[in-house]
């Protein structure tokens, strides 16, 4: 690990999960609060989607213009900038009036929450060997389950205690201690700043996405966020209106499916670096159909909805950690933030319509529920079965293009070129 100060793998994965900890509940909370404060704001329950979108887009467009300039500095610093503009707006979220004021205050927590995202995993990749890379973002994936089992239970509750606002003072309040843990802990990250010790001369903008492999892994992972925020926005009021679940007994749901999700996340990594990201991937994207089938098309009565959490969210996880390990094998060293930050645009692009498109398919019907689930439900299901094939050919390509790298350096070294454990026969 070529840093300026020593630091450990594990409290380098460690660190950066809890910045993505923030990062990921500052998001994902505003969904399974959207009931409560639709409510105190006036807010349609249809719309709730339309205040996730609004995340995503501002993080698409942050992602695309952080791909000019965010190669060019220490990604430590800039991610300290980015976690303290993300904890501002957040903070800014509970003084929140109304639908447009909301609405802007998660515009600026995009802006900063996008780049906070590509630069964590900039560090992840610039740091962690590829060997064990995998394992290294199933943990700090594992964040988003954490987030699930801790971070959104205790935003419903803290909610019904002091009212929609109080967990946005309360995440802004955790983001300030944890971006000062990484910016005095985490170490230096600058080795993309010195091109002499890089084999492969940096790239621009348009140049980078000129490659085939580049446009695979960015249609791919457009695929899969569009195919996750047609849903994500939408459960919890489904759940609520249209089976019934208590509002009260929500975080039971989020915290056992969080649960489930952590477990997934921290197997599915090691799995991916043994058997390769099609082949868990393949299977991910299963589960995930067979969840969205259950629990949105032709829900069976017997099913507990803390059951459908449990499949839904085990399948998500097992799916996302076998496409960002595959990714994250794309770019080179002098480009990682730069493909990121780019990935992060079409990842948040794609999620901002997949959600702008599940408000336009759902309604609000007299009887109090939600109406177009199915439609919404089925649209997720045809892009999730495009996922598979498309891991096929990336990771085929990524596997050709490391080994013409390693045969180009190893004689120069006067090296054997072995395989590497993400290429071997067996896969």
């Amino acid at each position: 690990m070529p840093t300026d100060k020593q630091v450990s793998e594990r409290a380098v994965v460690f660190l950066i999960g809890a910045v993505q900890f923030v990062n990921i509940l500052d998001f994902v909370m505003v969904m399974p609060l959207g009931p409560d404060f639709a409510k105190g704001l006036g807010i349609a329950a249809s719309h709730i989607g339309t205040i996730g979108g609004a995340y995503t887009a501002a993080a698409s467009v942050a992602g695309l213009v952080g791909g000019y300039f965010l190669d060019r500095f220490d990604r430590r610093k800039a991610l300290a900038v980015s976690m303290l503009g993300l904890v501002l707006a957040t903070a800014v979220g509970g003084l929140a009036t109304g639908f447009t004021t909301l609405l802007l205050a998660r515009v600026a927590a995009g802006l900063f929450g996008g780049p906070a995202t590509s630069l964590s995993l900039s560090i992840i990749a610039d740091l962690v060997p590829v060997e064990r890379r995998g394992r290294a973002l199933g943990a700090v994936m594992g964040s988003f389950s954490v987030a699930s089992i801790i971070g959104v239970p205790l935003a419903l509750r803290l909610a019904t205690w002091g009212g929609w606002q109080l967990p946005f003072f309360v995440v802004a309040g955790m983001g300030l201690l944890v971006a000062a843990g990484a910016i005095f802990y985490l170490p230096p990250v600058r080795g993309h700043l010195a091109p002499e010790r890089q084999p492969v001369k940096p790239v621009g903008v348009l140049e980078l996405l000129g490659r085939r492999d580049v446009q695979l892994s960015y249609l791919m992972t457009a695929v899969v966020m569009m195919a996750s925020f047609l849903m994500v926005p939408n459960i919890s009021a489904y759940v609520q209106q249209n089976l019934g679940y208590p509002r009260d007994s929500l975080e039971l749901a989020y915290f056992v499916g969080g649960l489930v999700s952590f477990v997934s996340l921290r197997m599915a990594g090691p799995l991916v670096d043994r058997y390769g990201a099609f082949r868990v991937g393949t299977v991910g994207s299963v589960l995930t159909l067979l969840s969205l089938y259950v629990g949105f098309v032709n829900y069976p009565r017997w099913l507990p909805v803390p059951g459908l959490f449990m499949l839904f969210m085990l399948a998500m996880g097992v799916r996302n950690v076998a496409y960002n390990t595959l990714t994250s094998r794309v770019p080179e060293n002098p480009v990682r933030a730069r493909f990121m930050s780019l990935q992060s645009a079409i990842q948040h692009m794609a999620a901002a319509v997949g959600a702008f498109v599940s408000v336009q398919l759902l309604t609000d019907l007299p009887d109090g529920t939600l109406g177009g689930m199915t439609r919404v439900a089925g649209l997720a299901m045809v892009l999730t079965a495009l996922l598979p094939p498309m891991l096929g050919v990336v990771e085929a390509k990524v596997r050709s293009k490391e080994r013409a790298r390693a045969l180009a350096v190893a004689p120069a070294k006067g090296l054997a070129v072995p395989l590497s454990p993400e290429a071997s026969p067996h896969q």
